[in-house]
């Protein structure tokens, strides 16, 4: 077949261009020598204050409030070891018994530590009927919003959890609309407004962190310095990030996505987002970098496998996948030889680190690309829908959620052990459950789409065809399947012990990020097409500075 028959045949769909152009591709570094030693004097302010309040157990509600803050301005990376030692002093002091104020920030802080506390507390805001209290004044409603972000660190089996979301979730809702003096109050009433659409737990901490400080800033009650360092922090990070994503621009711009692979997206400052949102912290810097660019790679191995290469082609590609050799090149198609030596110049640039970090499992693509070849294998033989038991086998893999784990490992130093390469590489339950989040929040707002094109049925499809039922009830029960993967991963996140924290914030920052990038409110996936939301978000974190 000719090149020009075969390209009549291959399916086609329309993406949209790249909208940053060279934005980011140049990057001059800032002398911030003077912030940063500020920054460093506020920080042992800070310090001295957690350890002051440590001290008296009559300062343990406000300790608990400055670490909620601290986590929410997005500056916890400052402060580590000072957090955790709290936090374990606290429970180990009260246990279960917590008898200061503040209950559902103790409840919130401890469990997102990875410290189990009973939900007990939850059944004292109820009345002598069973039924939770109802807010009497504005002191309450703030209240009301502790418990609501509080619930959603609820494992399964945990009812009094499931109703007080209920609960706090419908009042939040009537108090927005019908309490004047909610209403009257923008700050708080804004404040509420995001909690519903998104609570604290599923939020992507950078994107948290400009959020909160400025409700926090028209707090009354605010710390100045606390709210400064979080300033400085923020801009100090900000360069760092700057230049990073200047590297994998630079990286990007010589494959020339646009003239070599025109098929597939580009997306570059998306992926970079998108490692942003798995971590942030400045020790993870060449980490992030090398994760940015296999997302954007993992990307086009997409688009390959869903929309542009035939049958044919892609078993030739995945049988050069499994050999992983520099001499298969030769019998590849020529769009696919470019892809096969970026990916091994990709793992061959990070050895270096996997030998400092004794992993020596150079393809994280292992269980990415059986899987891929199956996903074609679906496309391939048209007509034939699987089942739902059948999609979740090849799309949970597929969606790659224990490759991008494992690749975020490379470069966080000490921490990688064995035994975390092998936890990571047995497809835990915790990284099962980010994965199915991610996938299933892609299939959602993707279903339609895939309706219009030869591709791999979502999984809203199999449900509806499975069932017999309308594309709303399908999606209905894979939004329930969703909240119970949320629920698997706060209970896994309390009794993996062995795996040191960041390891496992990670896996937990994935869901966040995926959530966020296959919202289900939106007409499409906000990393395939970004709306002026997703974008405008990108701006505050990579274009511009916070005024101090």
């Amino acid at each position: 077949m000719s090149s020009k028959v075969l390209e009549a045949f291959r399916p086609f769909r329309s993406i949209p261009p790249s909208v940053w152009g060279d934005m980011f591709l140049n990057y001059d570094k800032e002398d911030l020598g003077e912030v940063e030693q500020i920054v460093k004097d506020l920080q042992e302010k800070v310090r001295k204050d957690i350890a002051v309040a440590l001290e008296n157990p009559k300062e343990h509600e406000n300790l608990l409030k400055l670490i909620d803050a601290i986590q929410r301005l997005g500056i916890s990376y400052y402060f580590e070891e000072e957090i955790a030692n709290a936090l374990k002093h606290v429970y180990e002091t009260y246990g279960d018994e917590w008898n200061g104020g503040s209950r559902f920030i103790w409840f919130r802080l401890l469990r997102q530590q990875g410290i189990y506390v009973s939900c007990d507390i939850f059944n004292k805001y109820k009345d002598e009927h069973g039924a939770f209290k109802e807010p009497l004044t504005t002191e309450d409603v703030e209240e009301l919003l502790e418990m609501y972000e509080a619930t959603w660190l609820r494992v399964k089996g945990e009812v009094v959890l499931d109703d007080a979301l209920d609960f706090s979730r419908n009042r939040l809702a009537d108090i927005i609309t019908k309490d004047n003096l909610v209403r009257s109050n923008s700050t708080l009433s804004a404040h509420i407004r995001e909690a519903l659409v998104t609570p604290l737990h599923k939020r992507v901490p950078r994107l948290e962190a400009l959020s909160y400080m400025r409700f926090y800033e028209k707090q009354a009650s605010h710390d100045k310095s606390l709210l400064k360092l979080a300033k400085l922090g923020f801009n100090l990070l900000q360069s760092l990030h700057k230049s990073e994503l200047s590297q994998v621009s630079k990286w990007w711009k010589d494959i020339d996505v646009v003239k070599n692979l025109p098929f597939a997206r580009d997306r570059m400052v998306e992926s970079y987002f998108w490692a942003l949102g798995e971590y942030s912290e400045p020790k993870y810097s060449q980490g992030r970098v090398f994760l940015a660019k296999v997302i954007q790679i993992a990307t086009v191995l997409d688009d390959a496998y869903d929309a542009y290469g035939t049958y044919e082609e892609l078993q030739i590609f995945t049988q050069a996948l499994e050999r992983w050799c520099i001499t298969c090149v030769d019998g590849l198609p020529e769009y696919m030889k470019l892809v096969y030596l970026t990916l091994l110049n990709m793992y061959q640039e990070i050895e270096p680190i996997m030998e400092k970090e004794n992993i020596y499992n150079t393809s994280f693509y292992s269980c990415k690309r059986v899987c891929l070849m199956l996903h074609a294998k679906w496309v391939h033989d048209e007509g034939q829908m699987p089942t739902i038991e059948e999609h979740m086998s090849i799309a949970l893999v597929t969606g790659a959620g224990a490759m991008m784990s494992g690749t975020c490992y490379l470069g966080m130093g000490d921490i990688i052990t064995t035994n975390s390469i092998k936890w990571v590489s047995s497809y835990p339950p915790l990284i099962k459950a980010s994965s199915i989040i991610g996938r299933l929040q892609n299939d959602i707002v993707s279903y339609k789409r895939s309706e219009e094109r030869r591709d791999f049925p979502s999984i809203v499809e199999c449900y509806m065809k499975q069932h017999e039922v309308t594309g709303e009830h399908a999606i209905e029960w894979v939004r329930r399947q969703i909240e119970d993967a949320w629920k698997d991963i706060n209970g896994e996140s309390l009794v993996c012990k062995d795996i040191p924290r960041p390891l496992i914030m990670v896996v937990v920052n994935s869901a966040r990020a995926l959530q966020y990038l296959y919202n289900n409110d939106n007409s499409d996936d906000s990393f395939t097409e970004p709306g002026k939301n997703v974008n405008d978000h990108m701006k505050s974190l990579f274009v511009y500075p916070l005024s101090i």
